[in-house]
């Protein structure tokens, strides 16, 4: 019996959200043990861990380019475009890594101090710049690991399996957990590291992550696919055009996200504390969402890459619909625990009570972020990467972005206002994607250059 749309959908995201749903519960165990350290470390684990952050997206852009074809490749029968796809992720990798190793090892105390501007009665600057560095210096050992684990973990979705970076992920959580337990606090005669132990347990984590997957690949002789590291130039022509716009986009993005912590930043270092409780919390349930905004990616690219354009803009409408309707129902679970979660911290009331409302503005406009994250893996499955590149990370930088800024630094407006100003400036992407996929200007075939006639 052929499944649903939606039950496929769901095959392929569950164990997706699962993975990153654990990894992000691991963050969020990582988050509370070091914000029993007090709010200095809590906020400088959080400045280090936004920095990071903006790596890790650029990742995910510079290997999610290549990935649409793959996705198309695998829907085309193509195996050698799929392994292609795969050797040209290794090289883009391996750009992304020297490059963030570099900007971090010889600017991160300028990134941070970025961070660290607005005035605070709460938290020392010093003090956060200390842990701040700390925390970045050791994730930094991480940058390779995690790099290799992402372009297998990318490559096994694009082709439906996504129980296998599950179940490294999981193995990496019962890593990170244990290590933090034991080198944050010092527990069986280990010194208690604080800081440093969180950043120490995370990097191990990662390495444990990269060896089951590299481990797997051996055992079912998919070294075979590294008898040769060249890609045909023709296809590299072909796939960088469109790949571009993606790592650029994800990266802007990443950074117009830190962008705007700094612009919050300039209200205090409290902002940014209170911030920190509002993402941990909320990280663990956008996983959902993002998972199924994947999914949807995933599956309308094989269906375009089977030249099936009509079933391709019927279940893209069905699957933008059904995780807006899901992000609800997070909306919901996330204003019922808004009060009682941030009392996890070791933190000043201040600081819990910007938490709190923190969480509950973020969660009114989860079915927006649900939405927008359906509409833009449907409009980049088709390959139209410079409009997503416009539609996302051009559109932050030219209005939350500099909004966020003249309010933040030009206004009396209380941060919690400016807040709920800048989630709700998304609406306006959600009318335009709307718009943009009801033209069908995304539907076509990028291993055939074929379209709807």
């Amino acid at each position: 019996m052929k499944q649903s749309i939606y039950q496929r959908a769901f095959s392929l995201a569950v164990p997706m959200m699962i993975q990153n749903g654990i990894t992000n519960m691991v963050s969020l165990v990582d988050n509370i043990m070091v914000g029993k350290l007090g709010t200095e470390a809590m906020t400088g684990v959080s400045i280090g861990g936004q920095l990071i952050f903006v790596f890790n997206l650029a990742v995910f852009g510079g290997l999610s380019g290549p990935g649409i074809y793959g996705a198309q490749f695998f829907g085309k029968k193509d195996m050698d475009g799929v392994r292609n796809v795969f050797r040209l992720k290794h090289w883009i990798g391996f750009f992304v890594v020297l490059l963030g190793f570099l900007i971090f090892l010889f600017s991160g105390q300028s990134l941070v101090e970025f961070y660290l501007q607005g005035e605070s009665q709460e938290a020392d600057p010093a003090l956060t710049m200390q842990f701040a560095l700390q925390y970045l210096h050791i994730m930094l050992i991480g940058l390779v690991p995690f790099v290799i684990t992402q372009i297998y973990a990318s490559s096994l979705r694009e082709v439906g399996d996504s129980i296998k970076p599950m179940t490294a992920g999981i193995v990496s959580v019962v890593v990170d957990v244990l290590l933090n337990w034991i080198l944050i606090y010092g527990n069986f005669g280990f010194p208690a590291l604080g800081v440093k132990g969180a950043a120490i347990a995370t990097v191990a984590a990662r390495f444990a992550e990269c060896l089951i997957v590299t481990l797997w690949a051996i055992g079912q002789n998919h070294q075979k696919i590294y008898h040769t590291m060249k890609v045909p130039v023709s296809l590299v022509r072909i796939i960088l055009p469109k790949s571009f716009p993606i790592f650029l986009n994800e990266f802007l993005w990443a950074g117009g996200i830190a962008a705007m912590t700094q612009a919050y930043s300039q209200r205090g270092l409290d902002i940014v504390a209170g911030l920190n409780i509002s993402n941990a919390l909320c990280n663990m349930l956008n996983v959902v969402f993002v998972a199924l905004g994947t999914a949807v990616g995933i599956l309308i690219g094989q269906t375009l890459g089977a030249s099936q354009f009509e079933q391709a803009k019927q279940d893209a409408f069905r699957l933008m619909l059904f995780t807006g309707g899901i992000s609800v129902g997070l909306t919901i679970i996330l204003i019922a625990v808004s009060g009682i979660f941030p009392e996890f911290y070791e933190t000043t009331p201040t600081i819990r009570n910007y938490g709190k409302w923190f969480i509950i503005i973020t969660a009114c406009f989860f079915p927006v972020q649900g939405l927008l994250n359906a509409l833009y893996f449907t409009l980049r499955s088709g390959g139209k990467t410079l409009i997503t590149f416009l539609f996302d990370s051009v559109y932050s930088w030219v209005i939350p972005v500099p909004v966020s800024f003249l309010l933040c630094r030009y206004t009396a407006i209380p941060i919690l206002a400016i807040y709920t100003i800048i989630q709700a400036a998304d609406i306006i992407k959600v009318i335009v994607g709307w718009i943009l996929i009801q033209k069908g200007i995304w539907v076509s075939n990028l291993t055939t250059a074929e379209t709807p006639a």
